[in-house]
């Protein structure tokens, strides 16, 4: 007789209480401030990538997310908060009410300009690349393709690196710096 290999069986979905602790214990970052969208992007990367790493369940992510919340955005958040009887509020629309509140589009047009207009000025190509990066991701559609990205920063370099680049073939961006 055949033996069957065992049964994978599915880890049943945790609770409330040990989605929290385990969510504690890789030490979230806490978001408090106003308008400043390069801050509110750093916290959100932060939040998505423990999100991942957790293999958090969606019902968890708007729970963990606001309890992170101090001042301002604790205050901003009780306005916004289903109340009784009202639909629960759900992941997609909270990162939405999140963007229009701490990155609105003008201020997403104005980060996207300072990309537009980087130089590298005093900076070493090495923080010129990290400006590039830091501020390229509110102007992705300017830079979605390798070559776009490339011919970009190297618009931003200063006309000695420039010379020194000149005539060599970089197959990614990540070659150039």
């Amino acid at each position: 007789m055949k033996q069957m290999p065992p049964r994978c069986e599915l880890a049943p979905e945790p609770t409330t209480l040990e989605m929290v602790f385990q969510f504690n214990k890789l030490n979230p970052p806490k978001f408090e401030r106003g308008v400043n969208p390069l801050k509110y992007e750093e916290w959100k990367r932060k939040m998505e990538n423990l999100f991942e790493i957790l293999e958090c369940p969606t019902r968890f992510k708007v729970a963990l997310t606001t309890y992170q919340f101090e001042g301002e955005a604790e205050y901003w958040w009780e306005t916004v908060k289903p109340r009784g009887g009202e639909d629960p509020m759900t992941w997609e629309r909270l990162t939405e009410l999140l963007e229009h509140k701490y990155c609105p589009r003008d201020v997403q047009r104005m980060m996207e300009e300072k990309f537009l207009g980087l130089k590298q000025g005093r900076m070493t190509a090495m923080e010129h690349a990290a400006k590039f990066n830091e501020l390229g991701r509110f102007a992705l559609h300017q830079i979605n393709t390798e070559e776009r990205k490339m011919d970009h920063f190297e618009q931003g370099l200063r006309g000695d690196i420039k010379s020194l680049i000149a005539g060599h073939t970089f197959s990614n961006f990540q070659e150039m710096y």
